[in-house]
C-alpha cells in the first residue's frame, strides 16, 4: 500500500513539474507573492513572442551561473527577438527582503533590458517544480514552450547547447 501511494505521489508530483518540449502552466506573481520590482504584477504568460531566458536564483546563489550570464552579454542578442527575466527566490534566503528589492530596483535602473521579478513564497518552486535554494535556468521559444531547463551550474558544454538553441529559434 505504501509503495502503491509514494508511486501515485511521485507521478503527481512529475505530472507538475515543467517538461522541456511543453508550455507550463501559467504562473502569476502580485502582491504578497511578489510580483515585479515595480511593483506591478508579472505572469509566465509574458514568456511570448521572443526566445526568453529566464533565471530563477536563491540570491545566496547568485554568482553560481554567473559564466552563463557573461556568454549570454558577449552574444549582444537581438531585444526584438530575445529577452531575459530574473526572478528572485526571497523565500530562499535569510538575507531581508527590503534589502534584496532595493538592490533588485537598482539593477533593474542599471539593466532595463532584463525584466527582474520577486518571488516572495516560492511559487514557481511548487507550480512549476523548480528547484529550491539553487540556480535554475530556462530557455523558452516564442511560443512560450520550454526549450531547455537545468538545475544548478551550467557546464561549459551546457552554455554553448544554450546559445545554439537561442540563436536557432530567434
Amino acid at each position: 500500500m505504501k509503495k502503491v501511494l509514494l508511486g501515485t505521489l511521485l507521478s503527481v508530483v512529475s505530472a507538475l513539474a515543467i517538461e522541456v518540449g511543453s508550455i507550463p502552466p501559467a504562473v502569476t506573481l502580485d502582491g504578497a507573492n511578489g510580483g515585479n520590482v515595480n511593483g506591478s504584477a508579472w505572469s509566465s504568460s509574458m514568456l511570448k513572442g521572443k526566445v526568453y531566458v529566464l533565471f530563477y536564483v536563491d540570491p545566496d546563489e547568485k554568482d553560481l551561473n554567473q559564466a552563463v550570464t557573461h556568454a549570454l552579454k558577449k552574444e549582444h542578442f537581438d531585444r526584438k527577438s530575445y529577452g531575459s527575466v530574473a526572478v528572485v527566490n526571497l523565500a530562499a534566503t535569510w538575507k531581508p527582503n527590503a534589502i534584496i528589492e532595493a538592490l533588485l530596483k537598482k539593477k533593474q535602473k542599471e539593466f532595463p533590458d532584463t525584466t527582474y521579478v520577486m518571488d516572495k513564497k516560492r511559487v514557481l518552486v511548487n507550480k512549476w517544480q523548480l528547484a529550491d535554494d539553487n540556480s535554475d535556468i530556462l530557455l523558452f521559444d516564442k511560443n512560450g514552450k520550454l526549450l531547455f531547463k537545468k538545475f544548478g551550474k551550467l557546464s561549459q558544454q551546457e552554455i554553448h547547447q544554450l546559445i545554439t538553441l537561442i540563436k536557432s529559434h530567434m
